[in-house]
């Protein structure tokens, strides 16, 4: 089986790095090895892989130095593999312009699911850049209609406001991958917004309120505490 994806992992700690390059390599990735930070700097200028698995505590640098140093030039997927699992630290990352973070420890079928959402996400940022959405979105009852600006429940229209329309087509581009607050708050809102989370959070439980069956057990708009939101996969 070869994908033909290549993924580096930066994971100074052995074990872990050898467990992910195995889990990768029994799923056809082509697989790029770094202990620390300044060889996994040389690495991605040089060899350019398709994706970077990224700890953020290594012996040389913070994992944090790297996102920013790469995003000042690639959008490289990256995903974070970290102990960290406190809420400031993946809203950091996240912020920096890391694509996912998974708290460890971590199963192989979630390290993998990221993995393929980062890809995905690359790959349509590729084929269209600044391009208008259109066309579906579906998963499971829920359809997001790009081209009528609508969004549906089982075939009835959810009648959202234009910014609740807004929001839900911001997580639909990103579904499977977490969009922290500062994000969806700029996107919908601009970069010069003033406000707190609140009007987000309003906007949300409205949201939720109109597509969702049980508003405190979501199923289609997932709250990533202290973090962000993310949509269900597509359907």
């Amino acid at each position: 089986m070869d994908n033909k994806y290549t993924v580096l992992i930066v994971e100074d700690e052995k074990g872990i790095g050898n467990f992910i390059n195995t889990i990768l390599t029994s799923n056809g990735y082509g697989v790029l090895r770094a202990l620390d930070g300044m060889t996994a700097m040389m690495m991605i200028t040089s060899h350019c892989p398709d994706l970077i698995i990224l700890d953020l505590g290594l012996p040389d640098t913070d994992g944090t130095k790297i996102i920013r140093s790469v995003r000042e030039w690639s959008q490289i997927p990256i995903v974070v593999v970290s102990a960290r699992s406190h809420e400031k630290d993946k809203v950091e990352a996240l912020d920096l312009g890391a694509d996912d973070y998974v708290a460890k420890p971590f199963g192989s079928a979630e390290l993998l699911a990221r993995i393929r959402t980062a890809l995905r996400h690359a790959a349509l940022s590729r084929e269209t850049p600044g391009m208008p959405v259109t066309g579906l979105f579906k998963s499971g009852e829920l359809t997001v209609d790009y081209n009528k600006r609508r969004v549906y429940i089982a075939g009835t229209d959810a009648r959202l406001t234009q910014n609740e329309y807004k929001i839900v087509v911001l997580l639909s581009r990103y579904a499977g991958r977490v969009l922290t607050y500062d994000f969806v708050i700029k996107s919908i809102w601009g970069p010069n917004f003033k406000g707190d989370n609140q009007i987000l959070r309003v906007n949300m439980a409205n949201i939720r309120r109109k597509i969702e069956k049980n508003p405190a057990d979501p199923q289609y708009i997932y709250t990533e505490t202290g973090v962000g939101y993310r949509m269900a996969e597509e359907t």
